[in-house]
């Protein structure tokens, strides 16, 4: 079934999944770097150890995931949806595996959490693995995304 989508907001929706997604990227390099602060604090002592505790980064770096893992199924369905709605099709390819895999990264790094607040060291290194293979996707993902814009752009360009 395709939606008629009012011309106004046709760009808006077209590109809204471009932009959710590299929001959703800076926000998987901050959730990194959060994490990362939060796993200094086994390796510091003292006053340093204090201040990381201080600052919560655990809470902090939760939260971050959980909106990250809303905002990666969101992004790609919604993708998927804006996709199939424009065109009458979606376009099998690099990006549309590389965003379904990513989403599928986000759930198996989102799962670990519980054994991770159990302690479990696999369980970490397991959950920094996934986040690292998801941030190298995605910056992959970003390129081809960047690739499909600049299709679109051309051919609202020729159509205008």
């Amino acid at each position: 079934m395709i939606v008629a989508i009012p011309e106004p907001f046709k760009t808006v929706v077209t590109f809204a999944h471009p932009l959710l997604m590299f929001l959703t990227l800076i926000l998987a390099l901050y959730a990194g770097y959060v994490g990362w602060q939060y796993r200094r604090i086994r390796s510091t002592e003292g006053e340093e150890k204090k201040a990381l505790i201080a600052k919560r980064y655990n809470l902090l770096h939760h939260k971050l995931g959980s909106i990250f893992l809303v905002l990666m199924v969101v992004g790609a369905v919604g993708g998927m949806a804006v996709t199939y709605n424009n065109n009458g099709k979606l376009f099998f390819g690099g990006h549309l595996i590389a965003g379904l895999g990513l989403a599928s990264l986000a759930a198996l790094s989102t799962a670990l959490a519980p054994l991770l607040q159990q302690g479990k060291e696999w369980a970490r290194i397991t959950h920094i693995t996934v986040n690292t293979a998801l941030i190298g996707v995605f910056a992959w993902q970003t390129l081809t995304g960047w690739q499909i814009v600049q299709r679109i752009l051309e051919n609202m360009f020729k159509a205008a």
